[in-house]
Protein backbone atom coordinates (compact mmCIF):
# COMPACT_ATOMS: atom_id res chain seq x y z
CA UNK A 1 0.00 0.00 0.00
CA UNK A 2 3.05 2.29 0.85
CA UNK A 3 4.31 1.56 -2.94
CA UNK A 4 0.63 2.13 -4.92
CA UNK A 5 -0.28 4.94 -3.04
CA UNK A 6 3.23 6.80 -1.91
CA UNK A 7 4.98 6.48 -5.11
CA UNK A 8 7.36 7.23 -5.92
CA UNK A 9 9.27 5.77 -2.94
CA UNK A 10 12.43 4.89 -2.08
CA UNK A 11 14.60 2.27 -0.46
CA UNK A 12 14.61 0.40 1.49
CA UNK A 13 11.09 -0.22 0.62
CA UNK A 14 11.55 -0.12 -3.29
CA UNK A 15 14.46 0.12 -5.39
CA UNK A 16 14.93 -0.33 -8.96
CA UNK A 17 16.50 -3.13 -10.75
CA UNK A 18 19.88 -2.37 -12.33
CA UNK A 19 20.58 -3.94 -15.41
CA UNK A 20 16.34 -4.00 -16.01
CA UNK A 21 15.32 -0.48 -17.23
CA UNK A 22 12.02 -0.02 -15.70
CA UNK A 23 11.93 -2.54 -13.54
CA UNK A 24 11.60 -2.22 -9.42
CA UNK A 25 11.23 -4.29 -6.42
CA UNK A 26 9.23 -3.84 -3.62
CA UNK A 27 10.56 -5.41 -0.29
CA UNK A 28 8.47 -6.79 2.64
CA UNK A 29 9.43 -8.50 5.78
CA UNK A 30 7.05 -11.64 6.34
CA UNK A 31 7.24 -14.52 8.92
CA UNK A 32 9.41 -17.10 6.53
CA UNK A 33 12.05 -14.20 5.17
CA UNK A 34 12.03 -11.22 3.18
CA UNK A 35 9.67 -11.18 -0.11
CA UNK A 36 9.94 -9.43 -3.04
CA UNK A 37 7.69 -8.74 -5.39
CA UNK A 38 9.15 -6.88 -9.18
CA UNK A 39 6.91 -4.62 -10.83
CA UNK A 40 6.87 -1.65 -13.69
CA UNK A 41 4.94 1.54 -13.57
CA UNK A 42 2.60 1.76 -16.89
CA UNK A 43 1.05 5.08 -17.35
CA UNK A 44 0.06 5.39 -13.70
CA UNK A 45 -0.78 1.57 -13.31
CA UNK A 46 1.74 -0.74 -11.26
CA UNK A 47 2.13 -4.10 -12.84
CA UNK A 48 3.08 -6.75 -10.42
CA UNK A 49 4.85 -8.82 -12.54
CA UNK A 50 6.53 -11.65 -10.32
CA UNK A 51 6.66 -12.49 -6.93
CA UNK A 52 9.55 -14.58 -4.64
CA UNK A 53 10.88 -15.20 -1.01
CA UNK A 54 14.46 -14.58 -0.79
CA UNK A 55 16.47 -17.35 0.76
CA UNK A 56 19.85 -16.01 -0.15
CA UNK A 57 21.28 -12.05 -0.37
CA UNK A 58 21.67 -11.99 -4.62
CA UNK A 59 18.72 -12.59 -6.13
CA UNK A 60 18.16 -15.42 -8.62
CA UNK A 61 19.10 -14.50 -12.20
CA UNK A 62 16.04 -16.44 -13.47
CA UNK A 63 13.99 -14.72 -11.62
CA UNK A 64 14.95 -11.27 -12.98
CA UNK A 65 14.53 -13.11 -16.47
CA UNK A 66 11.28 -13.96 -15.81
CA UNK A 67 10.04 -10.56 -14.75
CA UNK A 68 11.23 -8.38 -17.78
CA UNK A 69 9.86 -11.63 -19.95
CA UNK A 70 6.77 -10.93 -18.33
CA UNK A 71 7.08 -6.96 -19.01
CA UNK A 72 8.03 -7.32 -22.48
CA UNK A 73 4.95 -9.76 -22.92
CA UNK A 74 2.75 -7.01 -20.94
CA UNK A 75 3.75 -4.35 -22.90
CA UNK A 76 3.01 -6.63 -26.29
CA UNK A 77 -0.17 -7.53 -25.80
CA UNK A 78 -1.43 -5.26 -23.40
Amino acid sequence: MAVEFGWPCGEPLCKSLSGYPGLWEVRSNIKSGIARVFFYIDNSEMILLHGLVKKTQKTPDRDLKLAQKRKTEYQKNG
